[in-house]
């Protein structure tokens, strides 16, 4: 990073300013309870960092209101030697002051040496002493927050997010299911790790949190013939830990019958980690399901959520997707489902998600893709010579048996460019795609197995194929498609889509929540998934969003893959939570795109990988007004700076001035190598920043945002002990260019 330092006599803008980030940001790494049903009212405990004054839980939806009841932190061991200073203090008062040990005994007794104050402060110190130091504690979990939470008896039931709001900003979001049950949560004994059964009655979603070596068991009684569903929420809850391996909470699941025979078990549903299992009641009698992780580790985010009792559950549908613009019969295939097949009504292109009810219960939800390209159904046999299918194509067909393979011939011309893109996985298939295209005289020309999607935030594995292949002449072409394990039956549906390139994007922002002060500017970064080669630039803009939000460099440049720019804020933004909405633009092949942007949260998964898990809600919640009657700066350079490779360029900021006692460092944030700032001046109207662009590290044609960070001290945002320290303010982005001289 490169860095200036201002002195306060140059009265030009500052962080102080405009005030944009809070130094310790609240984030939260489990909720527990993580769900519950309407019309009931239970408490919850939040464990994370930076979550001292915490004021309330902002649930997403509708039909939830919280009551914060306490904060919890461990002491440090110099702080918990200085309060049990204090308590001796206090209790050798109060000693002077009752010397008969019977109204010593005795509370709230007051005199002249001992007052009510005292007493009230001896109340406060005995409770931070039941926070002893806990040297095992891991950091990121170590604050607790108790609150109550109440659902009206009309909460829709599924999915919401939940976040903690307080004296430090809003907190990152995690996943809060209403679901349609009694629920049970564990009890842990303070005073036994024995294991012990807790009696449930069916159906029950029951909570739980697995500790180092814990196996929890849950007795219910059931009846010949029922088909008994148990099915858990471990990874689904948190879906990455960044300091564990695998990177989730593995769970398993047994069932085990009167005699503690084991009858079934599960630890996993095909290739999502969260375990799935069915049982047909062989006779009546008392059953118990053992939950644990798969190699007993264990702490306060080993969260999970059973469900158990004769639950409709689809374990496969097909086809995968149908044609967007007509109805579609789909088969089901699964457990207590009261039909087996849907029709899905036209609707617009993409994906959509089908359920089932029995009653009053709700199944499990599965993916359904919608295209506008030609669609047909897969023929068997197809092995050889191969079906011949039509350009442009989606093929809906499974690999209906171990060892199958589906073959397609297609006639090509000599420089067409054919894509071969399979949606398997991603539409929840357990298919491990192959792709191989060959001539007519079987010499295999292309292949690919697994095609990374950034798109798909929660895959670890992604295992659906695609090819991008230029025919070398006119001829006729041979498609094959597998399982790269020789898997296969009925649930191992596709979308096969082979046609000519469609070009097309999708975005994603992170991060999901911004902390912000009223008339400020803070940063995001903007992700760009390109499909089929398309390459065009894509501007983003606020999709009804309220007055006084405004965007700073709101171009992905053409090629890039993502781009960081700003959100400034409206001047009186207050605490409650705002959601903002984004959308991209862009030209393909002469037409007019627009596309959602999905908020993400990036999220690291076993120390290294990076995920972009997605979120419901861009939330923006206010830190309090900026200081100074204007709010934050303003560029007065309009458009794209071009920064001349080898030379300088100013960019002029409407910021009001005030006088400091202290320097000012500005950075700029992780800018491209070469890009530095060599002065910042004052102007006219505020103050500029002078950027110049190293010859030797530079080349002309670079695009993107530049992002300036102020920090009051100075040691700026290196920190101390090597870690990045937050900045205490962010400019609105600089579009820039690196021009020739």
């Amino acid at each position: 990073m490169s860095n200036y330092s201002l002195r306060a006599a140059a009265a030009v803008w500052v962080g102080m300013v405009f005030l944009a980030t809070a130094q310790n940001l609240p984030r939260i790494g489990y909720v527990f309870p993580a769900g519950g049903k309407p019309g009931s009212t239970f408490q919850v405990r939040l464990g994370g960092q930076f979550l001292e004054g915490a004021t309330n839980l902002v649930v997403s939806g509708s039909g939830a209101q919280t009551v914060v009841l306490d904060y919890a932190k461990p002491l440090s061991p110099k702080e918990f030697s200085l309060q049990k200073d204090k308590f001796k203090e206090l209790q050798d008062k109060r000693t002077a002051a009752f010397p008969k040990t019977f109204q010593r005994r005795q509370t709230g007794l007051t005199n002249s040496l001992w007052t009510a104050a005292d007493e009230r402060l001896l109340a406060e110190v005995k409770k931070k002493l039941s926070n002893p130091p806990d040297r095992k504690a891991n950091p990121a979990l170590v604050e607790v927050v108790t609150a109550t939470i109440t659902l009206d008896p009309t909460a829709d039931p599924g999915d919401r997010e939940i976040r903690v709001s307080g004296a430090y900003g809003l907190s990152n979001p995690l996943l809060f299911k209403v679901g349609q049950f009694p629920e049970v949560t564990e009890k842990e004994s303070k005073f036994s790790k024995a294991a012990t059964e807790t009696a449930v009655t069916l159906p029950a979603t029951i909570n739980g949190q697995i500790m180092p070596g814990d196996v929890d068991r849950y007795r219910f009684h059931a009846r010949l013939g029922q088909r008994i569903v148990v099915t858990v929420a471990a990874r689904e809850l948190i879906p990455y830990l960044p300091d564990a391996v695998p990177g989730w909470f593995q769970a398993t699941l047994a069932l085990r019958d009167a005699r503690g025979q084991e009858v079934s078990y599960a630890d996993d549903f095909r290739f999502n980690p969260d375990p799935v299992l069915a049982y047909e009641i062989p006779r009546d009698g008392d059953y118990s399901i053992e939950v644990k992780d798969a190699i007993y580790r264990g702490r306060e985010d080993f969260v999970y959520r059973i469900t158990v009792g004769e639950l409709p559950f689809i374990t496969s549908i097909f086809p995968l997707g149908g044609p967007a613009d007509a109805p579609s019969v789909v088969e089901l295939k699964g457990w207590n489902l009261p039909v087996n097949q849907l029709t899905v009504p036209a609707r617009a292109p993409g994906r959509t998600v089908l359920t089932v009810k029995k009653g009053d219960l709700v199944s499990n939800r599965m993916t359904f893709a919608g295209d506008l390209l030609p669609e047909v159904a897969e023929q068997e046999p197809n092995q050889t010579p191969g079906a011949a299918v039509t350009l442009p194509v989606i093929i809906n067909g499974r690999i209906g048996q171990p060892g199958d393979r589906d073959v397609f011939r297609v006639e090509g011309r000599a420089g067409q460019r054919l894509v071969a893109d399979v949606m398997a996985r991603r539409l929840n298939s357990p298919l491990d795609s192959v792709l191989r295209i060959t001539d007519a005289t079987g010499r295999i020309l292309v292949m690919n197995d697994d095609h990374e999607d950034k798109g798909s935030g929660l895959s670890t594995h992604h295992a659906d194929s695609y090819l991008a292949f230029d025919f070398p002449s006119n001829g006729t072409y041979f498609v094959h498609l597998a399982d790269a394990q020789s898997q296969g039956g009925p649930e191992y549906g596709y979308r096969l889509r082979l046609s000519e390139p469609q070009p097309d994007f999708e975005l994603r922002v992170a991060p999901s929540t911004l902390n912000v002060r009223s008339g400020a500017a803070a940063p995001l970064t903007l992700y760009v998934q390109r499909k089929d080669g398309f390459t065009n630039a894509i501007d983003i803009s606020l999709s009804n969003a309220p007055a006084g939000f405004a965007l700073g460099g709101a171009t992905i440049p053409a090629g890039q893959d993502g781009v960081r720019l700003t959100l400034s804020t409206p001047v009186m933004l207050g605490r409650a939570p705002v959601n903002v909405s984004l959308q991209g633009r862009a030209l393909i092949q002469g037409r007019a795109v627009v596309r959602g942007v999905l908020p993400a949260e990036d999220m690291m998964q076993a120390f290294i990988y990076r995920h972009l898990v997605p979120a419901q809600n861009l939330a923006v919640a206010g830190l309090g007004r900026t200081l100074g009657k204007g709010g934050g700066a303003r560029l007065l350079t309009k458009g794209t700076l071009s920064i001349p490779v080898g030379g300088t360029a100013s960019v002029e900021i409407d910021a009001p001035a005030l006088r400091f006692s202290d320097k000012i460092h500005l950075e700029l944030s992780d800018p491209p190598e070469g890009i530095t700032i060599k002065n910042v001046t004052s102007s006219r109207f505020g103050s500029q920043i002078i950027l110049q662009a190293d010859p030797d590290k530079t080349k002309a044609g670079l695009r993107g945002n530049l992002i300036v960070n102020a920090f009051t001290s100075k040691e700026g945002g290196a920190g101390t002990g090597g870690k990045k320290r937050p900045p205490t303010a962010t400019l609105p982005a600089i579009p820039f260019e690196t021009v020739k001289r």
